[in-house]
């Protein structure tokens, strides 16, 4: 799977664009608010020696203000700055804090299509906006959502559905209504127990189940919440509930799943779920509290 570059522009400074014409340029990455996008332009052309330009020659990225050179008129960008100790890589002369004006200019004039390009998004954009917009495209991929391990793969729905599928054996079940039984031998040692991710489908999207255990301060805990597989606007169209109980009483929960932008850790440790405390999950399991039998079900519905 191809991997795309991401590059933090939090620090650099915004050109206005000189009032002359404007220079129509494709296929230049650049990073990161969805701001409604131009039509494409038809047959627009890169120039290599503008792709050139542009690129800074220690990270191989693209340069945003401010752009730095030294006395030989050789650039860099300012992430990189520091890294080479103020030499110039490309002939080893002192940096100083000479700025390359006229290559900020330069770049203030070019349009250049979302790097997200193959993923479905169409629009072009000024290169300074470019990485403002990247940073929330809609077209962006999404990360695995698999919890327990540092999975680093990215990329579309139906290509993390396989993912999940075929890498790390995740369970896949169909329906909106789920009976799930979570048994640990041992439930006094809870520190960051993780049990195996469910993924349903339902109203033809996918839908993730997380149950672990986790310190909320002192005490030993366990969570259970959903998480939707799309973005966050999509799934405030959805609503879910989780039961647990036991031995006569019971625990209802009932919220609206978080969309996989949001890390599990993020949701879990926002309390996000249905979070029963360890003595009550010992008390819904019965027997001789040494040996954890959580039975959670819940339903998936759409909000009309």
């Amino acid at each position: 799977m191809a991997t795309a570059v991401y590059i933090d522009d939090s620090c650099s400074e915004v050109i206005d664009p000189p009032k002359t014409e404007v220079l129509d340029v494709t296929e230049l990455t650049g990073d990161h608010i969805q701001q409604p996008p131009k039509p494409p332009k038809p047959n627009v052309v890169v120039s290599s020696s503008v792709r050139d330009l542009l690129e800074c020659p220690v990270c191989l990225s693209a340069m945003y203000p401010p752009i730095h050179q030294c006395s030989n008129g050789h650039t860099l960008c300012s992430g990189c700055k520091p890294r080479v100790h103020n030499r110039c890589p490309t002939c080893r002369h002192e940096l100083g804090n000479i700025r390359c004006l006229a290559l900020e200019k330069v770049a203030a004039s070019l349009e250049l299509p979302c790097k997200y390009q193959s993923f479905g998004c169409s629009g072009i954009y000024p290169y300074y906006s470019k990485l403002k917009h990247e940073s929330q495209c809609q077209y962006r991929p999404y990360s695995c959502p698999y919890a327990g391990s540092e999975c680093t793969v990215a990329g579309d729905i139906p290509y993390l559905v396989n993912h999940l599928k075929d890498d790390h054996k995740v369970d896949m079940h169909n329906g909106c209504s789920f009976n799930h039984r979570y048994v640990k031998p041992n439930p006094h040692e809870v520190e960051n127990a993780t049990w195996m991710l469910t993924v349903f489908s339902c109203f033809g999207q996918y839908f993730c189940l997380h149950f672990e255990a986790f310190q909320l301060g002192m005490a030993p805990v366990y969570i259970a919440f959903l998480r939707f597989m799309g973005d966050d606007a999509e799934a405030k169209n959805y609503s879910y509930s989780l039961e647990v109980g036991g031995t006569g009483r019971k625990m209802i929960w009932q919220g609206v799943p978080r969309s996989i932008r949001d890390s599990h850790l993020k949701v879990r440790d926002s309390y996000d779920g249905l979070i029963i405390q360890r003595n009550m999950a010992l008390f819904f399991s019965g027997g001789d509290r040494k040996e954890l039998k959580l039975r959670v079900t819940g339903r998936i519905w759409k909000e009309q």
